[in-house]
């Protein structure tokens, strides 16, 4: 929760030498109390994975269909206020450079429904120290999502990031054709929101493996749902 000095009458004159000692005291303690209430960390909820996917696989309508996903169900979480991004990249293409997923999602810190830091900032959040798990990788709801060893297990979440959270640069499709596809054909990138699991990188939260395909069907197969990753950017 955000502090005002305003609401505990923090309205201090320079020039203390105009009162009593004992008031310029009392200002004194006000005032870095004051400073204390300022410097209290917002601790609202600005990180989740989606409750629910669109239903139709990958095909989220691009990374604009994604946003407005993720701005809808922090909407109903109460969290509306903020700008939400989906952390997604996205391939080059028809003459629009690739977006990544590390470049769109604000600066930090990052907060989960209980209030719980799971990432201080960009770098933090790609790096090995970040807390980012089953327990702590909760959706808007406060819930925890089923990982390995659950049924059904839907710990595969969409990214199309490399582990630095870039988008790849091979030419190949790790986006199902940025996030327009649904189609049995295609891949995108995923990760483990548990961190454990199969792949080329099992415990990474954003570059486990690719899906067996772009539609519901074939991400449920993998050991998904369709299910996404949402930071405020604000």
């Amino acid at each position: 929760m955000r502090f005002s000095l305003s609401w505990i009458g923090c309205k201090l004159r320079p020039a203390f030498a105009a009162h009593p000692p004992s008031v310029a005291v009392g200002c004194v303690a006000i005032a870095a109390l004051c400073a204390v209430f300022a410097s209290a960390q917002n601790t609202s909820m600005s990180f989740f994975i989606t409750s629910a996917g669109p239903g139709e696989g990958a095909k989220l309508g691009g990374l604009t269909g994604a946003d407005a996903l993720c701005q809808k169900l922090a909407a109903t979480a109460g969290e509306g206020s903020k700008t939400w991004h989906a952390y997604l990249s996205a391939s080059a293409a028809n003459g629009q450079p690739a977006v990544n997923a590390r470049d769109r999602i604000g600066k930090g810190p990052w907060f989960n429904a209980k209030g719980v830091q799971v990432a201080a900032n960009v770098d933090d959040l790609h790096g090995a120290n970040n807390k980012l798990g089953k327990e702590s990788s909760l959706t808007e709801k406060g819930a925890v999502v089923n990982g390995r060893g659950d049924n059904p297990n839907t710990h595969d979440m969409l990214t199309g990031s490399q582990g630095n959270g870039r988008a790849f640069t091979d030419g190949m499709d790790h986006t199902c054709s940025n996030w327009t596809s649904s189609a049995a054909e295609g891949s995108a990138q995923l990760g483990h929101h548990d961190r454990q699991g199969g792949g080329d990188d099992p415990t990474s939260w954003n570059a486990a493996h690719a899906s067996r395909g772009c539609g519901q069907q074939n991400l449920v197969a993998t050991g998904g749902n369709g299910l996404f990753y949402c930071f405020a950017v604000n």
